[in-house]
């Protein structure tokens, strides 16, 4: 695996406001974050593209993530629209780019011939795809000659992944997080609310921490302000093989993000 990517990153979905998606990149970048997720359906990408500029880190010391929109995945949509990320993001290439869903234009054989294109030209160092099942990702790898680097889907202590992170696991890729902490939906849960009781911590640690303890997963949570830092300080908390295993033991499944037309459906 060629790719290394920092134990968390940042995610940036629903931040679409100019001025404060602008402050939020930058500041996450100068207080430690080295991985930033937009995506064309975000509506963010120029100004992701302006907090790292407006950072004090280095352009080579970020790993900078976009994603196709699922309606502009026939092979010239692809192709012209990727080219548009990069003139909205300011940047000569991205580090990663994926396929955001394998829905509506998503043609397995056409998107995937336009990302080798795109991979062939440049525009990314990495090919990505996001919210794959385990099929689709066999019919993904069928057609590629380019690994596939990560695969990001929903991923949290009540949305496990365990089929996902095994496939991760057998063909070498990241199992990327995003929503780790299901959208604010699971912090109220019992189960968390006792594990972050007994570290004295908050439910949001204990998510992300359950994602560290993870050998193939990296979460990226939407956050802003103080979020910020409490997400990186996170990563101090180590949870205790009982925590982890009553994390294990939950047998309830809570999904944030699932629209009608999702591939699992």
């Amino acid at each position: 695996m060629n790719l290394t990517l920092p134990s968390i990153g940042l995610g940036t979905s629903a931040n679409d406001d100019p001025d404060e998606c602008t402050e939020t990149v930058r500041t996450a970048l100068d207080i430690g974050y080295r991985h930033v997720d937009t995506a064309q359906m975000y509506d963010n990408e120029a100004y992701v593209g302006e907090g790292i500029a407006r950072s004090s880190v280095d352009r080579e010391d970020v790993i900078v993530a976009t994603k196709v929109h699922p309606e502009n995945l026939a092979y010239e949509d692809a192709i012209h629209t990727a080219h548009e990320s990069l003139n909205r993001l300011g940047l000569s290439s991205v580090d990663m780019l994926y396929v955001h869903w394998p829905i509506r234009a998503y043609d397995a054989e056409e998107t995937l011939d336009a990302f080798e294109t795109l991979y062939e030209q440049g525009v990314m160092e990495h090919l990505c795809v996001s919210n794959f099942t385990p099929a689709l990702l066999d019919e993904a790898r069928e057609h590629l000659s380019v690994p596939i680097a990560a695969h990001q889907v929903e991923c949290h202590p009540f949305l496990r992944q365990e089929e996902l992170r095994q496939y991760a696991a057998k063909h070498d890729h990241y199992l990327v997080a995003y929503s780790p902490l299901g959208r604010g939906e699971i912090l109220d849960e019992p189960e968390l609310v006792a594990i972050a009781e007994r570290h004295d911590t908050t439910t949001a640690a204990v998510c992300l921490a359950w994602a560290f303890a993870q050998e193939r997963i990296v979460p990226i949570p939407k956050a802003t302000g103080t979020h910020l830092q409490a997400n990186l300080d996170a990563r101090e908390l180590t949870l205790s093989s009982e925590d982890l295993d009553a994390i294990e033991s939950i047998d309830r499944e809570i999904r944030a993000i699932e629209p009608d037309d999702a591939p699992w459906l």
